[in-house]
């Protein structure tokens, strides 16, 4: 039997151990309670950076740079003794035994917070999950932009002007905050930034389809569901509601009305998932594959394994399908279950979770966003000015907000975003693989050359 192996250079301590999995909202607001004089914390994090999810629609957009919306987690932990960082992807969880299983070894826990955060829900649908860009990370992101700006020099290329249509028409699947938020950017990209950099092409014949299966903003009110609708048709955008997209093959999107949509660009925005770890049984995993939690966050049947964030579904009278899987109930769980671990330590009762709705925001565009706030909403200029106040102090550290807010600044008085770059990994294994190919083919044609056809060695023998 192989001997396990364990991380090392996390030091043995007396204090018990908290492993929390996950440095997204909740997972990096539990940290950033400080539970140092009452126990030991590691974190892992396949990332080594925390981002700010709600403005990655900027990146791919070309708005901001990915490091304004990232944040170095070890910069988190630079002052505190007792927390730890690792660099890990952790595999698999072993309840009895009290250990995870990362890629880089074993680790013991007495206490484990998962906050995994969600993914992208392609519902089961292999072809659009092959085919489609999701917008869950930086790189994410990245390529988004970098396809759409790839796709415009394409275009360029097209002699027919049908096949050009495709390269500039771009589908956008989902209308929450996310589809919304990123039609209405790339809608502004087609006003002013577009026109400029591609003279050359007609963009009239440019079209953004936002689809949708219901209403725009479903979990916000009617209000702003409908005036988020009349922004983005009156800034150009096709609000297509009613209708789901049932495939996608990289160049024609089917619906469910039987027609089709023509683009070489699909967003996927429609639905997440929860970021499961193996090692659970069944009977803890919910609808959208969240884990089933009680009133401390606790996993049912666990008595020291806890879930944050849009990981956990905890069932209450107000929400009997769980909380909404959004940075507010992560950051109050986290909050909540920081306190909780303290109360713990001094042997108190735990406190329940009550989730506190503070209000709902989304943009749609330069001084246009919707607001649903306790007791009141707000429309226009003043939504999208609060939207930008609270995002922006929401973002991890000063440097990250100083360069968020110069590019808003410039953005917003000069009608331009300055990072239309198309910049792309080098793919040296690809290219080496590209090269030892063509080298065995020349090599091959190269020996059949010399092999005689069966009618030259007929006449050699004739000959003879």
């Amino acid at each position: 039997m192989t001997k396990k192996k364990y991380i090392p250079n996390i030091p043995d301590v007396d204090k018990k151990r908290i492993v929390i999995v996950g440095g997204g909202f909740a997972g990096l607001k539990f940290v950033q309670k400080s539970l140092c004089a009452h126990y030991q914390l590691v974190l892992l994090d396949k990332n080594n950076y925390h981002q700010f999810q709600p403005l990655l629609y900027q990146v791919a957009t070309a708005g901001l740079e990915p490091s304004a919306i990232s944040f170095p987690l070890r910069k988190v932990l630079q002052k505190e003794e007792n927390i730890h960082y690792r660099l890990a992807e952790v595999q698999e969880i072993l309840p009895e035994t009290n250990e995870v299983k990362t890629n880089i070894g074993y680790l013991k826990y007495d206490f484990l917070v998962l906050a995994t955060g969600a993914d992208t829900n392609f519902f089961g649908q292999a072809e659009i999950e092959q085919n489609a860009l999701a917008m869950k990370s930086a790189s994410d992101a990245i390529l988004i932009r970098n396809t759409i700006l790839e796709n415009f020099e394409k275009a360029l290329l097209q002699e027919n002007e049908q096949e050009m249509e495709k390269y500039l028409n771009i589908a956008i699947v989902g209308g929450g905050p996310t589809g919304v938020e990123l039609a209405g950017a790339l809608a502004e990209m087609k006003k002013y930034i577009f026109p400029k950099d591609y003279p050359e092409l007609d963009l009239s014949k440019m079209r953004i389809v936002l689809f949708e299966s219901s209403k725009l903003l479903a979990a916000m009110s009617n209000h702003a569901s409908e005036l988020s609708e009349i922004y983005l048709e009156r800034m150009g955008v096709e609000v297509t509601t009613g209708i789901r997209v049932t495939g996608y093959d990289g160049t024609v999107a089917a619906l469910s009305d039987g027609s089709t949509f023509e683009t070489k660009t699909l967003v996927w925005a429609a639905g997440i998932k929860a970021n499961l770890i193996a090692g659970l049984p069944k009977a803890t995993i919910a609808r959208g594959g969240r884990l089933l939690v009680d009133r401390n966050n606790l996993i049912k049947g666990y008595p020291n394994i806890f879930a944050i964030g849009d990981l956990a579904l905890m069932e209450t009278p107000k929400y009997p399908n769980g909380h909404p899987q959004v940075a507010q109930t992560a950051i109050q769980q986290a909050k909540l279950l920081a306190k909780n671990m303290k109360r713990l330590a001094a042997g108190k009762e735990l406190l329940p979770f009550e989730y506190t709705n503070k209000g709902s925001l989304a943009t749609i565009g330069r001084n246009r966003a919707v607001a649903d706030l306790p007791g009141f909403k707000l429309r226009g200029f003043v939504a999208w000015a609060l939207w930008s106040i609270v995002h922006l102090f929401t973002i991890m550290g000063v440097k990250n907000r100083f360069f968020v807010f110069l590019n808003w600044s410039w953005n917003y008085f000069t009608y331009d975003q300055s990072l239309r770059l198309l910049i792309k990994p080098k793919q040296k294994f690809q290219q080496n693989f590209t090269e030892f190919s063509s080298e065995i083919v020349d090599k091959k044609q190269s020996f059949a050359t010399k092999i005689p056809t069966g009618q030259d060695f007929i006449s050699k023998l004739t000959s003879n």
